[in-house]
């Protein structure tokens, strides 16, 4: 995040949030189903296609489940990891593209949180250190760190459609 400009307001950022909150949010009875049927699945760049299947199976234990070519950009690879319910988190290489490092933009990735049960949350809080890959635990169900291309990813071991206690769904 960028540290230029004024430090905002934190009570106006409050007021802006319960405004917007008040004008959009609908009780849970009166919102509509919604026309989508689940995410399918997010896309990230890797850099090194075995180096990010190391980490993300090895280390996390997401299985591998498909490597293909990718049909927009010939000698590109697609290859996707089961998250669980059903729900897969992907990769594209871009071999001889310049696509430089990982950066946070507007409209771009800030972190992919994925849950995972508390049990193994502890045991895959444990690999990271084992691995010795830098990570920051949060509220003690949260832990942040960078896959091998800088993309922040969370593993959180609170059950989906909830985030510290709040019901998010």
């Amino acid at each position: 995040m960028s540290s230029t400009g004024s430090t905002p307001d934190p009570s106006a950022l409050a007021a802006t949030r319960a405004r917007i909150r008040d004008a959009h949010l609908r009780p849970a009875a009166e919102r509509p189903a919604s026309t989508a049927r689940g995410l399918h699945h997010t896309a990230l760049i890797s850099s090194d296609v075995e180096a990010t299947i190391r980490f993300y199976q090895d280390v996390l234990g997401f299985p591998l489940t498909e490597l293909i070519e990718n049909r927009d950009y010939a000698g590109s690879s697609h290859f996707f990891f089961d998250i669980g319910n059903g729900n897969l988190l992907a990769f594209f290489d871009f071999p001889g593209l310049d696509v430089g490092p990982y950066a946070e933009v507007l409209g771009g990735l800030h972190h992919v949180a994925i849950s995972v049960e508390p049990q193994r949350w502890e045991a895959l809080v444990a690999r990271l250190t084992e691995a010795g890959i830098e990570h920051v635990v949060h509220s003690g169900v949260s832990v942040y760190f960078r896959d091998p291309d800088g993309a922040r990813i969370e593993l959180i071991a609170d059950p989906l459609g909830e985030m510290y206690g709040e019901h998010v769904l």
